[in-house]
């Protein structure tokens, strides 16, 4: 076998990230060697790989499905947004600069296009097939002339084109049918045909419009994929939660011991890597919320501040909402708070940046004495160390570096060395995205959290976030396997897009 796929969206969340995640597990048990791809991801959700380069994190678990290591060749191109009109550009795993929207869709945006199918080439020159992520939709007409991730890469590859829509959204028809209407006759000859997802009920009665659907447009649906909780992997797109909902879906397992621990994390502009308190999430009996107001801090046992593109500007939104005086008086009451990377140098005494806000020095909440000076180079690692007694990886993705001028170190090598952070009190910063995905450390940390708040929660001795992980992404291989039509899905990646396939009106400009 060798072939390829593009899962293009109605919409940005249709299930892209998943139903590709699924495509691929599905594929690896039946002993294809499978990639995923993705040419151009907008996301502040990012992953270190083993060679120290930056992608979305949607693509390191889509690899993970894949059972293979994640490259820098899977995600070529990620845009960190640092406000509304600008982003940083990650080229092949390395920032090489900011720009902004116009200007990167003005030009720099289709030059990237030859670098795009060179790393798609080689990934289909080393696996059986590889499976790529569109983003947004590919009718997104104004931006076709420059497209490098939809239809632009599958007319340059030949890629067949596989439209996922969400029906629990509504509309779902409506956006097939345009979707495909928009299109140019050459970009539609790509268009398979669609996958519906998250459709609850009765399939037969769902018959009728898929029929109907495939009268339109001359074009199949592969298959219909039943709502499920709790199987959204890392997404890119955005916090896809309330702020005042819980993590995606949290675990629902009674506690261990007599009490729940409550974790508030604070909704920072720009977050990045909100998925680290997925993890404990994932423990029986923590329940973990987004909060954006002082009183929300008020009965969590934990308070996590968590990274952010913008350092300095989540600086500001805390104290003028009254968080940072809420933290503060935290601190001093010895009561539990956790700062990740953006949210470990806010909880320091000073920030001196003329990288991402440019501000100068900005005075820190001054709960640790840590001080941080922005520089050019970011820092890209995934280092291993101790802490608790215990040991623990994690990743790194930051400019700051940290001077700390005293407190205990928070995480140490094995000679005892300090590697990174720091602790004073109940209060704990670390650069280290990540570190609560190790089992015993989390558990001892959660330990630490719950005799300082008072609480009789006693965490579950045999939870195991990676195989959750495995357990989460198995489930999406069922759901492809059992609810989508596998045969046809093969001989698409196979084949490519049948051929004949019906022009739809009224089309858009070639």
């Amino acid at each position: 076998m060798s072939g390829g796929l593009l899962v293009a969206g109605t919409t940005s969340d249709a299930g892209k990230s998943v139903v590709t995640a699924g495509i691929c597990r599905w594929l690896v048990r039946q002993g294809v060697k499978v990639a995923p791809f993705k040419a151009q991801n907008m996301s502040l959700n990012s992953f270190v790989t083993r060679e120290g380069a930056e992608i979305g994190r949607a693509q390191a678990m889509q690899a993970q499905a894949c059972r293979v290591e994640p490259t820098a060749l899977m995600n070529p191109v990620l845009l960190k947004p640092g406000g509304e009109r600008s982003s940083q550009v990650v080229l092949l795993g390395r920032p090489v600069g900011e720009m902004s929207a116009r200007g990167y869709h003005g030009g720099r945006r289709q030059r990237l296009l030859g670098t795009v199918l060179d790393c798609l080439a080689e990934l289909r020159g080393t696996y059986d097939a590889v499976i790529c992520e569109g983003a947004g939709s590919p009718a997104e007409i104004n931006l076709r002339r420059t497209d490098i991730v939809n239809m632009g890469i599958a007319r340059s590859a030949r890629l067949p084109v596989l439209v996922v829509g969400d029906i629990d959204r509504g509309g779902v028809f409506a956006s097939f049918f345009g979707t495909v209407a928009l299109l140019s006759p050459e970009d539609q000859e790509l268009v398979a045909g669609f996958l519906v997802n998250k459709f609850r009920g009765d399939v037969s009665l769902l018959e009728p419009g898929l029929d109907m659907l495939h009268g339109l447009t001359g074009r199949r649906t592969y298959g219909v994929l039943p709502f499920r909780h709790g199987l959204g992997i890392d997404e890119e797109d955005g916090l896809r939660v309330s702020l005042r909902g819980t993590v995606r879906e949290s675990n629902t397992a009674p506690p261990v011991g007599e009490d729940v621990l409550r974790v508030a994390v604070c909704a920072v502009p720009l977050m990045s890597n909100f998925t680290d308190v997925d993890a404990l999430a994932a423990e029986p009996g923590v329940v973990v919320r987004f909060v954006d107001r002082p009183e929300e801090l008020a009965d969590a046992d934990l308070v996590v501040v968590p990274g952010t593109r913008g350092t300095v500007r989540a600086l500001e939104w805390l104290r003028e909402r009254g968080l940072a005086d809420a933290l503060v008086r935290r601190a001093a009451e010895q009561r539990p708070v956790l700062g990740v990377c953006g949210g470990y140098q806010i909880l320091g005494e000073r920030i001196e940046d003329e990288v991402e806000s440019r501000l100068g020095r900005v005075e820190g909440l001054g709960l640790l004495p840590v001080r941080v000076r922005f520089a050019q180079e970011k820092t890209l690692t995934r280092p291993v160390g101790e802490a608790l007694g215990e040991s623990v990886e994690g990743y790194e993705i930051h400019h700051g570096v940290a001077t700390v001028d005293g407190g205990e170190a928070f995480l140490r090598d094995d000679r005892g060395n300090p590697l990174d952070g720091c602790r004073v009190g109940q209060v704990w910063g670390t650069h280290w995205h990540g570190s609560l995905e190790s089992d015993g450390f989390r558990r001892a940390f959660l330990r630490e959290v719950a005799a300082a708040a008072g609480r009789r929660f006693v965490p579950a001795p045999d939870t195991s976030f990676g195989a959750l992980r495995e357990e989460q992404l198995d489930r999406l291989g069922d759901l492809i396997e059992e609810h989508a039509d596998t045969d046809a899905l093969w001989r698409l990646i196979e084949s490519g897009a049948p051929r004949g396939l019906p022009f739809v009106p009224p089309g858009a400009p070639a």
